[in-house]
């Protein structure tokens, strides 16, 4: 009988605890791993306007404007590149994708990275919009 309520007293907790995660919303890391699949995605957008933006290269002031706006992206897409690297030396899969529960020393880092994921997304978004706007002057 008392291993039957035992069993019964976990299940309670466990379902409570599920019940307080919905509530609560998504954790930080789910927050910092949202931006990061937001923009993604934009990765190959970034780099067809670099081909695109790289035929109109030149040595006139239009063709340097295209030249700054492709090194824009191209900087995009390293910051994104340089942040998935330092973010995967940092946390390991349980931590990223099961929300294993962070020492301090690791909560410090997640909020360096979620600062760090917000400056690339902002790049990106910022070098493709300026890019589609100068290709389509």
């Amino acid at each position: 009988m008392r291993t039957v309520a035992f069993i019964l007293f976990l299940a309670i907790i466990s379902s409570c605890k599920q019940e307080k995660k919905i509530a609560e919303g998504p954790s930080q890391m789910e927050e910092v791993m949202a931006i990061h699949d937001e923009v993604m995605p934009k990765m190959g957008t970034l780099s067809k306007l670099v081909a695109e933006l790289k035929e109109k290269v030149d040595s006139t002031d239009t063709g340097k404007e295209y030249e700054m706006a492709m090194k824009d992206l191209q900087e995009a897409n390293k910051s994104m590149m340089d942040w998935m690297m330092g973010f995967g030396n940092r946390f390991d899969s349980d931590e990223i994708l099961e929300g294993k529960e962070l020492s301090p020393e690791k909560q410090v880092w997640l909020n360096e990275e979620e600062e760090k994921v917000k400056e690339v997304a902002n790049k990106i978004n910022t070098s493709i919009a300026k890019a589609e706007v100068l290709l389509k002057e």
